[in-house]
Protein backbone atom coordinates (compact mmCIF):
# COMPACT_ATOMS: atom_id res chain seq x y z
CA UNK A 1 0.00 0.00 0.00
CA UNK A 2 1.76 3.36 -1.29
CA UNK A 3 1.63 5.45 1.55
CA UNK A 4 0.77 9.49 2.15
CA UNK A 5 4.12 11.28 2.18
CA UNK A 6 4.07 13.14 5.34
CA UNK A 7 3.90 17.04 5.56
CA UNK A 8 7.51 18.68 5.47
CA UNK A 9 8.32 19.76 8.84
CA UNK A 10 8.37 23.92 8.82
CA UNK A 11 12.11 25.02 7.29
CA UNK A 12 14.83 28.22 7.83
CA UNK A 13 13.23 29.44 4.32
CA UNK A 14 9.71 28.92 5.53
CA UNK A 15 10.20 31.13 8.69
CA UNK A 16 12.45 33.77 6.74
CA UNK A 17 9.60 33.92 3.56
CA UNK A 18 6.91 34.29 6.14
CA UNK A 19 8.42 37.40 8.27
CA UNK A 20 10.23 38.72 5.28
CA UNK A 21 7.42 41.41 4.66
CA UNK A 22 6.35 42.63 7.71
CA UNK A 23 10.49 43.02 9.10
CA UNK A 24 11.87 44.62 5.84
CA UNK A 25 8.45 47.43 6.29
CA UNK A 26 9.12 47.67 9.80
CA UNK A 27 13.26 48.21 9.03
CA UNK A 28 12.57 50.60 6.22
CA UNK A 29 10.34 52.94 8.25
CA UNK A 30 12.69 53.10 10.99
CA UNK A 31 15.53 53.53 8.31
CA UNK A 32 16.92 50.38 9.92
CA UNK A 33 20.28 49.75 8.43
CA UNK A 34 21.05 46.29 6.68
CA UNK A 35 23.14 44.94 9.97
CA UNK A 36 20.12 45.81 11.80
CA UNK A 37 17.22 44.61 9.31
CA UNK A 38 19.24 41.24 9.29
CA UNK A 39 20.22 40.73 13.02
CA UNK A 40 15.99 41.50 13.34
CA UNK A 41 15.37 38.48 10.36
CA UNK A 42 18.04 35.81 12.50
CA UNK A 43 16.42 36.58 15.65
CA UNK A 44 13.03 35.54 14.19
CA UNK A 45 14.16 32.70 12.65
CA UNK A 46 15.72 31.45 16.17
CA UNK A 47 12.57 32.33 18.20
CA UNK A 48 10.87 30.28 15.50
CA UNK A 49 13.44 27.36 15.84
CA UNK A 50 13.02 27.58 19.85
CA UNK A 51 9.18 27.72 19.24
CA UNK A 52 9.55 24.33 17.46
CA UNK A 53 11.99 22.64 19.79
CA UNK A 54 9.10 23.27 22.48
CA UNK A 55 6.35 22.10 20.41
CA UNK A 56 8.64 19.27 19.82
CA UNK A 57 9.10 18.03 23.20
CA UNK A 58 5.95 18.64 24.86
CA UNK A 59 4.26 16.44 22.53
CA UNK A 60 7.17 13.92 23.27
CA UNK A 61 6.10 14.14 26.89
CA UNK A 62 2.75 12.46 26.08
CA UNK A 63 0.58 15.03 28.39
CA UNK A 64 -3.16 14.29 27.87
CA UNK A 65 -4.07 17.39 27.98
CA UNK A 66 -2.90 21.16 27.99
CA UNK A 67 -2.51 22.55 31.38
CA UNK A 68 -0.72 25.41 32.58
CA UNK A 69 0.19 27.32 35.63
CA UNK A 70 -1.55 30.53 33.86
CA UNK A 71 -4.77 28.52 34.59
CA UNK A 72 -3.85 27.11 38.10
CA UNK A 73 -6.68 29.19 40.63
CA UNK A 74 -4.69 29.54 43.10
CA UNK A 75 -7.03 31.40 45.30
CA UNK A 76 -9.72 28.45 44.72
CA UNK A 77 -7.04 26.15 46.74
CA UNK A 78 -5.14 28.45 49.45
CA UNK A 79 -3.57 24.91 50.22
CA UNK A 80 -1.31 25.29 47.35
CA UNK A 81 1.84 28.20 47.61
CA UNK A 82 1.36 30.24 44.36
CA UNK A 83 5.33 31.46 45.41
CA UNK A 84 6.45 27.71 45.35
CA UNK A 85 4.85 26.49 42.35
CA UNK A 86 6.58 29.29 40.52
CA UNK A 87 10.01 28.84 41.66
CA UNK A 88 9.10 24.83 41.15
CA UNK A 89 8.81 26.64 37.52
CA UNK A 90 11.87 27.95 37.27
CA UNK A 91 13.30 23.99 37.05
CA UNK A 92 16.25 24.58 39.04
CA UNK A 93 15.18 21.03 41.14
CA UNK A 94 15.00 19.29 37.35
CA UNK A 95 18.09 20.67 36.87
CA UNK A 96 19.66 19.12 40.01
CA UNK A 97 17.43 15.82 39.80
CA UNK A 98 15.30 16.16 42.88
CA UNK A 99 11.57 14.69 43.32
CA UNK A 100 8.85 16.15 43.45
CA UNK A 101 5.84 15.44 44.83
CA UNK A 102 2.17 15.98 44.93
CA UNK A 103 -0.55 14.63 47.48
CA UNK A 104 -4.00 15.20 47.59
CA UNK A 105 -7.26 14.24 46.82
CA UNK A 106 -9.26 14.21 43.77
CA UNK A 107 -10.12 17.51 42.44
CA UNK A 108 -7.31 19.71 44.16
CA UNK A 109 -5.58 20.47 41.44
CA UNK A 110 -2.45 17.62 41.70
CA UNK A 111 -2.53 16.54 38.35
CA UNK A 112 -3.18 19.91 36.57
CA UNK A 113 0.28 20.80 38.75
CA UNK A 114 2.15 17.47 37.65
CA UNK A 115 1.03 18.89 33.57
CA UNK A 116 2.25 22.12 33.76
CA UNK A 117 5.27 21.90 35.48
CA UNK A 118 6.28 19.16 32.83
CA UNK A 119 4.95 21.08 30.30
CA UNK A 120 7.55 24.07 32.01
CA UNK A 121 10.12 21.60 31.85
CA UNK A 122 10.04 20.51 28.41
CA UNK A 123 9.33 24.64 27.37
CA UNK A 124 13.03 25.01 29.59
CA UNK A 125 14.51 22.35 27.06
CA UNK A 126 15.08 19.14 29.32
CA UNK A 127 12.97 15.70 27.94
CA UNK A 128 10.13 14.85 29.91
CA UNK A 129 7.68 11.76 29.93
CA UNK A 130 4.01 11.78 31.49
CA UNK A 131 2.14 8.10 32.45
CA UNK A 132 -0.14 6.96 34.94
CA UNK A 133 1.01 4.92 36.97
CA UNK A 134 -1.48 1.87 35.79
CA UNK A 135 0.03 2.18 32.76
CA UNK A 136 3.30 2.13 33.53
CA UNK A 137 3.48 -0.66 35.63
CA UNK A 138 1.50 -2.86 32.77
CA UNK A 139 3.90 -1.82 30.61
CA UNK A 140 6.65 -3.07 32.78
CA UNK A 141 4.99 -6.14 33.34
CA UNK A 142 4.98 -6.85 29.15
CA UNK A 143 8.50 -5.81 29.11
CA UNK A 144 9.44 -8.69 31.59
CA UNK A 145 7.25 -11.13 29.51
CA UNK A 146 8.93 -10.10 26.11
CA UNK A 147 12.49 -9.93 27.61
CA UNK A 148 12.65 -6.19 26.86
CA UNK A 149 12.64 -5.16 31.02
CA UNK A 150 16.12 -3.66 30.57
CA UNK A 151 15.76 -1.38 27.64
CA UNK A 152 12.52 -0.23 28.65
CA UNK A 153 14.33 0.66 31.99
CA UNK A 154 16.84 2.28 30.35
CA UNK A 155 14.22 4.42 28.40
CA UNK A 156 12.56 5.89 31.17
CA UNK A 157 15.94 6.75 33.02
CA UNK A 158 17.10 8.70 29.99
CA UNK A 159 14.28 11.52 30.39
CA UNK A 160 15.26 14.29 32.66
CA UNK A 161 11.98 14.10 34.42
CA UNK A 162 9.55 11.54 34.88
CA UNK A 163 5.64 12.29 35.73
CA UNK A 164 3.70 9.59 37.12
CA UNK A 165 0.21 10.11 37.78
CA UNK A 166 -2.52 8.38 39.79
CA UNK A 167 0.44 6.82 41.80
CA UNK A 168 -1.78 5.34 44.98
CA UNK A 169 -5.02 4.28 43.08
CA UNK A 170 -4.70 0.95 42.57
CA UNK A 171 -2.98 -1.85 44.56
CA UNK A 172 -0.23 -3.51 43.23
CA UNK A 173 1.08 -6.78 43.39
CA UNK A 174 4.94 -7.77 44.50
CA UNK A 175 6.16 -8.11 40.71
CA UNK A 176 4.36 -4.72 39.88
CA UNK A 177 5.82 -3.24 42.96
CA UNK A 178 9.07 -4.13 42.02
CA UNK A 179 8.94 -3.48 38.80
CA UNK A 180 8.08 0.31 39.40
CA UNK A 181 10.74 0.53 42.36
CA UNK A 182 13.13 -0.66 39.67
CA UNK A 183 12.32 2.72 37.22
CA UNK A 184 11.88 4.94 40.21
CA UNK A 185 15.86 3.74 41.25
CA UNK A 186 17.19 3.41 37.64
CA UNK A 187 17.27 7.53 37.40
CA UNK A 188 18.54 7.97 40.88
CA UNK A 189 20.49 11.26 41.75
CA UNK A 190 20.44 11.78 38.11
CA UNK A 191 17.08 12.38 36.66
CA UNK A 192 13.80 13.72 38.29
CA UNK A 193 11.01 12.06 39.04
CA UNK A 194 7.70 13.49 39.93
CA UNK A 195 4.40 11.84 41.40
CA UNK A 196 0.95 12.30 41.85
CA UNK A 197 -0.82 10.58 44.54
CA UNK A 198 -4.60 10.26 46.25
CA UNK A 199 -2.73 8.87 48.83
CA UNK A 200 -0.86 10.51 51.78
CA UNK A 201 2.55 8.40 52.45
CA UNK A 202 1.07 6.45 54.73
CA UNK A 203 -1.34 5.49 53.04
CA UNK A 204 1.20 3.76 50.36
CA UNK A 205 1.14 0.55 51.77
CA UNK A 206 -2.41 0.00 50.39
CA UNK A 207 -0.18 0.13 46.74
CA UNK A 208 3.10 -0.97 47.95
CA UNK A 209 1.92 -3.70 50.26
CA UNK A 210 6.09 -4.82 51.07
CA UNK A 211 6.44 -2.14 54.03
CA UNK A 212 10.32 -2.53 53.29
CA UNK A 213 10.12 -1.46 49.44
CA UNK A 214 7.35 1.45 50.25
CA UNK A 215 9.74 2.96 52.20
CA UNK A 216 12.37 2.78 50.24
CA UNK A 217 10.16 4.06 47.52
CA UNK A 218 9.16 6.97 49.93
CA UNK A 219 12.93 7.61 50.50
CA UNK A 220 13.56 8.10 46.84
CA UNK A 221 10.54 10.28 46.15
CA UNK A 222 11.07 12.42 49.30
CA UNK A 223 14.59 12.86 50.26
CA UNK A 224 15.65 16.40 49.03
CA UNK A 225 12.71 17.03 47.10
CA UNK A 226 9.64 19.07 47.10
CA UNK A 227 6.16 18.06 48.63
CA UNK A 228 3.10 20.12 47.76
CA UNK A 229 -0.14 19.10 49.63
CA UNK A 230 -2.96 19.98 47.99
CA UNK A 231 -6.01 19.00 49.67
CA UNK A 232 -8.87 17.25 50.82
CA UNK A 233 -11.34 19.58 49.50
CA UNK A 234 -12.72 19.59 45.38
CA UNK A 235 -12.05 23.14 44.20
CA UNK A 236 -13.22 21.81 40.81
CA UNK A 237 -16.68 19.88 42.83
CA UNK A 238 -16.48 23.59 44.19
CA UNK A 239 -16.37 25.88 40.90
CA UNK A 240 -19.00 23.10 39.26
CA UNK A 241 -21.80 24.19 42.22
CA UNK A 242 -20.97 27.68 42.20
CA UNK A 243 -21.39 27.95 38.36
CA UNK A 244 -24.89 26.04 38.73
CA UNK A 245 -25.85 28.35 42.24
CA UNK A 246 -25.03 31.55 39.53
CA UNK A 247 -27.39 30.04 36.60
CA UNK A 248 -29.91 29.14 38.97
CA UNK A 249 -30.04 32.84 40.46
CA UNK A 250 -29.79 34.10 36.65
CA UNK A 251 -32.71 31.95 35.92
Amino acid sequence: MRRTPAAPASTSQDTIRAQFPDLAEAAARDQMSYRGFLAELLMAECDDRARRRSERRIEAAQFPREKSLLAFDFEANGNVDAAVVHTLATCEWVKKGLPLCLIGDSGTGKSHLLIALGTEAAMAGFRVRYTLATKLVNELVEAADEKVLTKTIARYGRVDLLCIDELGYMELDRRGAELLFQVLTEPEEKNSVAIASNESFGGWTRTFTDPRLCAVIVDRLTFGGNIIETGTESYRLASTRAARGQDVAAS
